[in-house]
C-alpha cells in the first residue's frame, strides 16, 4: 500500500495537469549529490508544486536561487571544518595501500567524515523552531538522499512517505534493504576494487569483506542509529530506516552496472547527472537493449 501511495504521488507530481500541485519536503546531501538533485527540484517547482528545501545554514552548494523555497537552521560547524574532513577523506583514497591496510585507512577516514557531516542532523532535531515548522507545514512526501540517513530519520519522525534519490550506499545497503540477491561470485564489495570477473583468491577476499560489511557500516552510522533511536523512541537498525522508503530513484544506468535482479520500487534514472544530454549512439542503444532483455529474463 505504501509503495502504491508513493508511486501515485510521484506520478501526480510529474504530471501537472492531474493536480493543483503537491507539497514536497526535500532533504538533500551536500556537494555533487545536491547538484544532481537540484534540476529535479527546479523542474517540480516549475510545474506548480510547492517544494521546500531543508538545509543547514553552513553549506557548500545548497543556495537559494529563488526557484524554490528554502528553510535553513543554524549549525555549530564551519565550512573550513567540512573542507578539512573531506580533504582527509580524499587523501585516504589516493594512498593506494594494499589489502587489508587500505580497508582500515578508508574505514577510519569514512567514519571521520560521516561524523563531521552528521552534526547538522543532530542540530536539526535539537532546533524546536524548525521541528515545529516541519510538523505544521502539512507536507505530502519527502524526497531525500539517504547517504547520512538524516532524511530517512526525519521522514519517519514526520510519518510521511519518502523517496530516495541516490547513487548508492556503503556496504551494499541499498540492495540488502530491498532484499535483492547479491552473489559474492561476481558482485564486488566496497573496498576490494575487484571487477565482476574475479580470481579464486579475489572471491575469497570478496567473501571476507562481505562478512564485515554490516559491522563497519554500523560504525559509519553509529551516530545516525543513536539519534534515530532517540528521535523515534525505539530501537532502530540501518535496514529499518532504509526499507521503509517507498521508492528508490537510482541516478545511474542499469547497463553500466553488474547484471543483477532488482526490486520493482528501484527505478534507474541514468543521465540525470548530464546537463547537456545527447541521444545514445546506435551501438549503445543495441547494447542497452541486450542488457535490458537480460534483466527481463532474470526476473
Amino acid at each position: 500500500m505504501t509503495l502504491r501511495l508513493c508511486c501515485a504521488w510521484i506520478f501526480i507530481l510529474l504530471i501537472p495537469s492531474l493536480s493543483d500541485g503537491g507539497k514536497l519536503l526535500v532533504v538533500p546531501m551536500e556537494g555533487s549529490h545536491w547538484l544532481s538533485m537540484k534540476p529535479v527540484v527546479e523542474k517540480l517547482t516549475e510545474r506548480g508544486h510547492e517544494v521546500v528545501v531543508l538545509t543547514p545554514e553552513v553549506s557548500w552548494t545548497v543556495r537559494n536561487t529563488g526557484q524554490y523555497k528554502m528553510k535553513s537552521y543554524p549549525v555549530s560547524y564551519t565550512v573550513e571544518e567540512l573542507d578539512n574532513a573531506f580533504h582527509d577523506y580524499v587523501a585516504a583514497h589516493l594512498k593506494g595501500l594494499p589489502f587489508p591496510l587500505n580497508v582500515l585507512v578508508l574505514y577510519n577516514s569514512a567514519v571521520h567524515v560521516f561524523s563531521t557531516f552528521f552534526v547538522h542532523c543532530k542540530e536539526l532535531f535539537s532546533n524546536k523552531e524548525t521541528l515545529q515548522y516541519l510538523n505544521q507545514s502539512g507536507f505530502d512526501a519527502v524526497l531525500t538522499d539517504p547517504i547520512f540517513m538524516c532524511g530517512a530519520t526525519l521522514a519517519n519522525y514526520l510519518a510521511l512517505p519518502f523517496v530516495f534519490f541516490m547513487r548508492g550506499l556503503p556496504c551494499n545497503l541499498h540492495y540488502t534493504a530491498t532484499q535483492c540477491p547479491s552473489p559474492l561470485s561476481y558482485t564486488p564489495r566496497t573496498f576490494t576494487f575487484n571487477s565482476d570477473r574475479m580470481t579464486f583468491f579475489q572471491r575469497v577476499e570478496n567473501a571476507l569483506v562481505s562478512l564485515l560489511e554490516l559491522v563497519y557500516c554500523n560504525g559509519y552510522y553509529e551516530d545516525a542509529l543513536t539519534l534515530s533511536s532517540e528521535v523515534l523512541q525505539r530501537d532502530v537498525s540501518l535496514i529499518d530506516l532504509l526499507n521503509s522508503a517507498s521508492v528508490s530513484l537510482l541516478r545511474y544506468d542499469f547497463v553500466f552496472e553488474y547484471v543483477r535482479p532488482v526490486m520493482p520500487n528501484m527505478i534507474f534514472i541514468g543521465g540525470i547527472n548530464c546537463a547537456q544530454r545527447k541521444p545514445l549512439s546506435k551501438i549503445m542503444v543495441k547494447h542497452k537493449y541486450r542488457v535490458e532483455m537480460g534483466r527481463i529474463n532474470l526476473k
